[in-house]
């Protein structure tokens, strides 16, 4: 099955679940006789069946909204809640939505986690912090500078002047386009700057209307793969590994050297690129034992996870735990520590 064709197939299987929302929730179960001998010693298993739980991802043609319907099906379908997966323009707002208590679970990268926890970059006052906890990495981003034969474009510096989308207003796409320029010694002002998400970029850079594009996301991502397929056109993505330490001395570890296999898109060779961690976080007022049953169901239905998108193969106890620049829920702590994977 092509990344298009999953991509139809888990969003009409969110279709079906945003319906279901709207259903009637089951009655909870009533509470039966107090169980007597061993039985009184062993914990109730908690009911979640019917709960609604919703989860923020990101924009169209990319890894978020394919990976968050995917894990909302599989909530759904193995924990019995009323999970759904909404599309946002990712990282920024989905903080925003965690902070105010107005979704459940939420998408993000780990700088923006970091920047909203923390009261920076785009979480500056008068903008409100944000209080979230993690409960696991889950894959990494590449940051793709993506361009096409012809345009001139051959390293970030040549952007200047260029008709250039930095990803949708509010994404973390746009917050890691403006550190890639700025370690490049640009900022948007030197550019034609446009805010479009992944899918409209690529319409965009089709089409001719931008030269280039910044997008964040992980491996591959739909969109870009329909536009390395797209007849008559070369797609270049620009190797900018000589940037990624001005980004990390400058604002942390969360950004690393990372490649672009050439099989992801079909390129000429591997790029260099600078990438960051994925999160799944909460808001710290989330059920300790819904965030431990949500972990639980992912790592024992990863092959379904894997089914609707690669990067899921990405999912291990290991790596999880490594890597996010803010606090763990305590339900994902009793979680990692039962599986013997928690070292901290």
């Amino acid at each position: 099955m092509t990344t298009r064709s999953k991509l139809t197939a888990v969003l009409a299987a969110f279709a079906l679940l945003a319906a279901a929302c709207q259903a009637p929730r089951a009655p909870e179960a009533q509470p039966t006789s107090a169980p007597t001998g061993a039985a009184a010693t062993a914990a109730p298993t908690p009911n979640f069946a019917g709960k609604p739980l919703n989860i923020v991802t990101g924009g169209t043609g990319g890894v978020y909204i394919v990976y968050g319907a995917g894990l909302a099906n599989l909530l759904s379908n193995k924990l019995g809640v009323a999970a759904t997966a909404q599309s946002t323009t990712a990282s920024v707002d989905n903080m925003k939505l965690i902070r105010d208590k107005k979704t459940d679970l939420a998408f993000t990268l780990s700088d923006t986690a970091f920047d909203a926890v923390n009261a920076k970059g785009r979480f500056v006052p008068p903008e409100q912090p944000a209080k979230a906890q993690s409960l696991a990495v889950l894959y990494n981003n590449f940051t793709h500078v993506v361009t096409k034969d012809g345009t001139g474009i051959n390293t970030v510096a040549d952007l200047k002047g260029k008709r250039v989308s930095v990803g949708s207003a509010g994404s973390g796409t746009e917050v890691i386009a403006n550190r890639v320029l700025e370690a490049a010694g640009l900022t948007q002002a030197d550019l034609q700057p446009q805010k479009l998400g992944v899918a409209d970029s690529v319409a965009a850079l089709k089409d001719g209307r931008v030269d280039a594009f910044f997008w964040s996301g992980g491996l591959p991502t739909s969109a870009i793969v329909d536009l390395a397929n797209a007849p008559g056109l070369k797609l270049k993505i620009l190797d900018h590994a000589d940037l990624v330490k001005k980004m990390a001395d400058k604002y942390g570890a969360f950004y690393f050297a990372a490649t672009i296999p050439k099989s992801a898109y079909k390129t000429e060779t591997d790029v260099k690129v600078s990438g960051t961690a994925n999160l799944l976080v909460v808001h710290p007022d989330f059920d300790e034992a819904l965030a431990f049953a949500i972990l639980k169901t992912m790592f024992d239905g990863k092959a379904d996870l894997v089914n609707v998108h690669p990067e899921a193969n990405n999912l291990t106890l290991e790596s999880a735990v490594e890597g996010s620049p803010i606090d763990y829920h305590p339900g994902a702590i009793k979680f990692y520590k039962e599986k013997g994977a928690w070292k901290k």
